[in-house]
């Protein structure tokens, strides 16, 4: 088994057995203000129940559904939004990259960089993100095995930027249906790097709504348990105060009113699953 790789972003520590981390937004940047205040709220409840928090919102969300979709504000107003968000916060924050060209700019405000799960073989892409030098993301396209995964970090890697986490988020299983496989975690592991479940989306149903993706919110709670009882270093959730009114992604999301208990719940298991690891 290669060595895990084991870095720090500010208070957040990944891999090497360290404590559950928490990735966390909402889908898309609807705006200043919803960013904002999510990104305080998530945090809020993050810090009371002493769990290492990432701010996550996308700038543009470019594999939508419907060309009629809401993207986003792009990225020049999404970045300065971005900005504000991790001055007044303190967090530190992910969004999408989609292309190579968005690198650069994206890098001089965002700690974490993420390929989109469609975007996951795309050479230049990862490339590109590797060399900016922060950590990158690389959600595993539903296309691919996970033992596939081992050559999109590779691509990162050849660039000496060994930051890299590896992130499931379902397989496609027949038409506009997703199922994780629990072995995809242990695999993606022997690569080296941490990997994180992405459970929201991991209930969508893609393109399930026609114009739009469906989802099964209440498969979240069940799908996260049994994620972490297999010993993921982090966890992934799209979290909206308000779903039926999101812009993006609301049918999978975790309803802003769970997101307290349901991380009570899984950081008593993963406090207990890293027990026993280590006996």
């Amino acid at each position: 088994m290669t060595a895990r790789a084991q870095f720090a972003l500010g208070k957040v520590r990944f891999g090497g057995g360290a404590p559950l981390f928490l990735i966390a937004g909402p889908c898309v940047i609807e705006s200043e203000g919803h960013a904002l205040t999510m990104a305080e709220k998530l945090g809020a409840v993050a810090s009371e129940l002493g769990v290492p928090y990432i701010f996550k919102a996308s700038y543009d969300k470019a594999n939508r559904t419907s060309v009629s979709s809401y993207r986003g504000p792009g990225l020049k107003n999404g970045l300065k939004i971005l900005a504000k968000i991790k001055k007044k916060t303190g967090l530190p924050v992910l969004t999408d990259v989609h292309q190579a060209s968005e690198v650069e700019a994206a890098a001089d405000v965002c700690d974490i960089l993420q390929i989109p799960a469609f975007l996951s073989r795309q050479t230049d892409l990862l490339v590109a993100a590797g060399k900016s030098g922060r950590v990158v993301n690389i959600k595993k396209g539903q296309f691919l095995s996970p033992s596939e995964m081992g050559n999109a970090a590779e691509k990162v890697a050849s660039t000496g930027n060994d930051k890299i986490i590896l992130t499931e988020r379902g397989n496609s299983f027949g038409y506009q249906n997703l199922v994780v496989d629990m072995r995809s975690f242990p695999i993606m592991r022997k690569f080296g790097y941490p990997v994180v479940f992405d459970v929201t989306h991991s209930v969508q149903l893609p393109g399930r709504e026609g114009k739009r993706s469906g989802g099964q919110p209440e498969f979240i709670e069940p799908l996260a348990r049994a994620g972490v009882a297999a010993g993921v270093d982090g966890i992934f959730l799209e979290v909206h105060d308000n779903p039926a009114k999101a812009l993006s992604d609301g049918l999978n999301a975790l309803p802003l009113g769970q997101f307290r208990a349901l991380l009570e719940k899984i950081v008593s298991l993963a406090a207990f699953v890293r027990k026993w690891d280590a006996s």
